[in-house]
């Protein structure tokens, strides 16, 4: 059982500490989370001509403000418990099993009024910044060698790749492979647009999905060659035995 002399160094400790807490998310406003937007803690107007890398580190120091934040509101929120409990009587013994509590505890941990097997401290803030939200995408996500994530439809990959073709922060340095040339530095740049087999180029039908046909050009060429070079009939190989003589010998 506590002592009054134990009892009261515990509480100037508490109030020093209170003190300390206070004065501090005064001083730094709450470590400028009232702010709007991280910008202005830094002096920014805005993202537009801002490096992605600052973008970064913008975003980091504010998820790191704000677990600061929150541990400082936390202590202070359990300081004030603390001595609500020692003005009712009640400091000292546990909360819920109602045991003493060890004086080598509450010398650590002044604000505890749990014992060591029934403290509740063991839960992961999931609290994050507001920024963070325009980065998760309603149309897919951004793990390009996800396969069982692909989209049909226009989705976030896509929508990144019309937008680096134009131009990324990145150079040839930036890779451990540099490309040939600067219309390859994005993910997949050498996807096909607006199609998804290279025949789509020159081959066709009519509105019904009749009278198929092709159209000699130079996409056609290409293919031709391509096929020619690797010795296959297809891009996915060579065709079984049983559908690979009709294309390659005369019917008798």
């Amino acid at each position: 059982m506590l002592t009054n002399k134990q009892l009261s160094e515990l509480r100037t400790q508490l109030l020093q500490n209170k003190n300390e807490i206070e004065n501090r998310l005064k001083q730094n406003n709450h470590y400028d989370l009232n702010k709007g937007h991280a910008h202005e803690s830094v002096g920014e107007l805005s993202s537009y001509d801002n490096h992605p890398g600052d973008e970064g580190t913008e975003l980091y120091e504010r998820e790191k403000d704000i677990a600061l934040n929150e541990h400082s509101e936390y202590e202070l929120t359990n300081i004030n418990h603390a001595l609500h409990a020692m003005s009712n009587g009640t400091y000292g013994k546990c909360a819920k099993c109602g045991k003493e509590i060890s004086v080598e505890r509450l010398e650590a941990i002044p604000t505890t009024l749990y014992c060591k097997e029934h403290s509740p401290d063991k839960s992961i803030s999931h609290d994050r910044p507001a920024e963070e939200r325009v980065l998760l995408s309603s149309l897919g996500n951004f793990d390009f060698n996800d396969e069982r994530n692909e989209h049909v439809e226009f989705d976030a990959e896509d929508s990144w790749q019309a937008v680096a073709e134009w131009g990324t922060s990145e150079s040839p340095s930036d890779f451990m492979n540099p490309p040939d040339h600067y219309n390859d530095m994005y993910i997949e740049s050498d996807e096909n647009i607006g199609y998804v087999e290279d025949y789509e180029n020159f081959v066709g039908n009519d509105m019904y999905g009749k009278n198929t046909r092709f159209y000699p050009n130079t996409k056609y060429d290409e293919y031709s060659e391509s096929l020619d070079e690797e010795g296959i009939m297809t891009t996915f190989g060579d065709l079984p035995a049983y559908e690979h003589d009709p294309y390659v010998e005369d019917r008798e």
